[in-house]
């Protein structure tokens, strides 16, 4: 539960944009959020200057099209500061978008940090009946798009370099499901999600771990390496695929 000032929870580089971003807020005098809260990497912890967006959630008492309008002003000039377009919910929508996005909404719930207004997370339950049949989908859904994804990047290795950060950035949340799902510890910074792989789901970490490493810029691969390296991930891909329906047959979860 995120306690006020946030400051102190979020790294040095996200203060400035979003204190403008809250300035702008309260210059639209007809603009009355209920509570502003921030999730994502920038909540984690594993904010990367010049590479993470900062994500951002509103919760509002009534969402209408003259409010979605004049929050498109405020989104255009914060954009440019990674300030991703704001996730619109009210009170009511917290609860059923909940329900149908339980990976979402858990993860948010487990990581934000509330900037003002009254902060709903604490107060909400979500229902994860569902939980496992979101995680599998989505990460079948991962592979088929890296897949289609490279196609579409015309084999290039600028595609590679693209396509492999974003996919592990999709793929990070699931895991965090799969490991609630196994009563193992889901609050960890993504390389200890990923390197917990091998001992709760029998997965080899290592590609996921260079993919990581690529997606942070602590790493550099060359146009040649660049290839390999997506056939590696395909492959891990693909085990963990197979390993998540190894678990639906085994009737583990429904």
């Amino acid at each position: 539960m995120s306690t006020n000032p946030p400051w102190s929870q979020l790294q040095e580089e996200t203060h400035a944009p979003l204190r403008g971003f809250l300035r702008s807020i309260k210059k639209q005098k007809s603009l009355e959020s209920q509570a502003s809260i921030v999730y994502g990497s920038a909540a984690r912890g594993e904010f990367l200057q010049g590479y993470s967006n900062i994500n951002v959630l509103i919760v509002l008492e009534h969402i209408t099209q003259p409010v979605l309008q004049q929050w498109s002003g405020i989104h255009k000039q914060w954009a440019r500061e990674k300030i991703i377009a704001p996730l619109f919910l009210t009170h009511s929508d917290l609860q059923q978008f909940s329900d149908v996005f339980p990976l979402e909404f858990l993860d948010i719930k487990e990581y934000h940090v509330l900037l003002e207004g009254r902060d709903p997370f604490p107060e909400l339950h979500v229902d994860a009946t569902h939980l496992f049949r979101q995680c599998r989908q989505e990460t079948h859904a991962n592979l088929l798009r890296v897949r289609q994804c490279y196609v579409e990047g015309w084999a290039k290795v600028e595609a590679i370099q693209t396509l492999l950060p974003l996919s592990l950035t999709a793929l990070l949340p699931c895991l965090r499901g799969l490991y609630r799902l196994l009563d193992r510890p889901s609050n960890m910074k993504s390389p200890e999600v990923l390197d917990e792989l091998n001992a709760t789901l029998d997965v080899d970490p290592s590609v996921f771990l260079e993919v990581w490493r690529l997606k942070r810029g602590l790493s550099t691969p060359g146009k040649h390496e660049l290839p390999k390296l997506l056939e590696r991930y395909l492959a891990g891909l693909g085990q963990l695929v197979d390993r998540i329906d190894s678990m639906k047959h085994e009737g583990r979860f429904q």
